[in-house]
């Protein structure tokens, strides 16, 4: 709606206008100004509503205004601001009683039309802002897709459909147009009259990428896979530089065991700067679980994942450090972990898989820094103390050891897992210093754990 710049153009018009031009009024003449023949009280009452009305003194604006009609009940801007006013006291019954009478009066006044259906519009009052937006349609064209939208509300989905139709036909295709043609599509189930509708735009408009993608999408899922593949070839075909139908060609050649193809689409989605990280993540999980499946393409994944290797995207290094991980290969994990944690430097799960890492790949000075550093920022989550315990026995500092795990343990809450991992490395604490009495409380403490387990 338009409201906000009418409204603009109109309190110019009401309010700076008539001031400029108070010098020059000749009461004894009939006055220019929107306030027709009126005296001083009139006119001080008007401003006086304005002015209330400014301050958000809505019921007193309404006095001024009634005031205003016992002089003069022949402006319809009178009711137009008056019924603006009860809006705004939610006095709704009497806010519609009000503009209707101002467009009594002026029955070709955008402005009045437009708050009236505004206001039936906010009261969810769809039949009767239908009927007002249909006399707003001829002063422009955006109110037809007012209407198109409430058709969709009321579930006039013909009417809808058809304004739509209209409106590209007039204007071309718009984004948010097509959204009320997609909720429609999807209200009533009309799979068939959506994948038509996106043929016909193809076929008119051949050399548009966007009617390609779209056709792509919905054959897919349509589960017209056939169809879908032979789309993104022949947009191929006339766009070889396209980027973004590779997100759709590399699935369709896996599928169809078109391996080497399939690699070259992954590549260039992977390298393309169009796409987004998030699409680029998914085409590298899809291609993770095809080497796990098929070993001997590992090589291509090494060679896609150094394109991504500098990637800014947090999931897609996780992604990779989850991979190589269960390949086993826990240095180039940990290397692509560190990455993440680059990143994204508060992130739990990721600092906690670094730091066990350390700890599997015995970098235990690493281990005890960077633990440190997760305590600050974690002082109540156990792992993190157990963690920075086993780095310092495995650098033989046992008696800090001793002291961390201790303090850990006042964290623990019905883990009995983690309080046996706790006590092992006590035991082992205290086994390094020679205290075998303590080492071995903690050794059978560990293993009640382990056998109640």
């Amino acid at each position: 709606m338009k409201k906000q710049i009418y409204i603009l153009f109109f309190l110019f018009g009401l309010i700076f206008f008539p001031q400029i031009n108070y010098a020059q009024v000749d009461f004894n003449k009939k006055p220019d100004d929107d306030l027709g023949n009126v005296d001083d009280e009139f006119q001080e009452l008007f401003y006086e509503a304005l002015k209330q009305k400014g301050i958000e003194n809505y019921d007193r604006s309404v006095e001024a205004l009634l005031k205003c009609i016992e002089i003069d009940n022949t402006l319809p801007v009178l009711y137009f601001e008056l019924g603006k006013s009860y809006n705004l006291l939610k006095n709704f019954g009497s806010a519609e009683d009000a503009l209707k009478k101002a467009i009594k009066i002026e029955p070709d006044n955008e402005w009045f039309l437009d708050e009236l259906y505004g206001f039936y519009a906010s009261q969810n009052d769809y039949d009767k802002a239908i009927k007002t937006v249909k006399q707003l349609v001829k002063y422009h064209p955006d109110y037809k897709e007012d209407l198109a939208s409430l058709y969709l509300r009321t579930k006039n989905y013909n009417d809808a459909l058809k304004i739509l139709d209209e409106l590209d036909l007039e204007f071309g295709i718009s984004v948010a147009r097509d959204i009320l043609r997609n909720q429609i599509y999807e209200a009533t189930g009309r799979k068939k009259d959506q994948i038509k509708n996106l043929e016909s735009r193809v076929e008119n408009n051949p050399d548009k990428e966007s009617n390609y993608l779209a056709l792509i999408f919905r054959y897919s899922e349509n589960n017209e896979k056939e169809k879908a593949f032979e789309t993104a070839k022949e947009l191929l075909k006339i766009n070889p530089n396209s980027q973004i139908v590779h997100l759709a060609l590399y699935k369709f050649y896996l599928d169809d065991n078109n391996t080497e193809k399939a690699i070259e689409s992954m590549k260039i989605v992977l390298k393309s700067s169009q796409i987004k990280p998030d699409a680029k993540l998914k085409v590298l999980s899809d291609f993770v679980s095809f080497v796990r499946k098929n070993p001997e393409y590992e090589s291509d994944l090494v060679e896609i994942t150094a394109l991504v290797g500098n990637s800014n995207n947090g999931k897609t290094l996780v992604e990779l450090a989850q991979y190589y991980l269960k390949q086993g290969d826990k240095a180039n994990a940990l290397k692509y972990y560190q990455e993440a944690l680059a990143l994204e430097t508060d992130n739990f799960q990721i600092m906690r898989n670094v730091l066990l890492l350390y700890i599997d790949l015995k970098q235990f000075d690493a281990a005890s820094q960077k633990s440190n550093n997760a305590l600050e920022k974690y002082p109540s989550q156990p792992i993190f103390y157990l963690i920075n315990g086993v780095a310092l026995n495995g650098l033989n500092q046992a008696e800090k050891a001793a002291e961390v795990l201790e303090s850990g343990l006042d964290y623990i809450i019905d883990d009995n897992k983690m309080e046996a991992d706790f006590y092992n490395q006590l035991s082992r604490a205290y086994t390094l210093l020679n205290n075998t009495t303590k080492a071995k409380a903690f050794s059978d403490k560990a293993k009640q754990l382990e056998t109640s387990n």
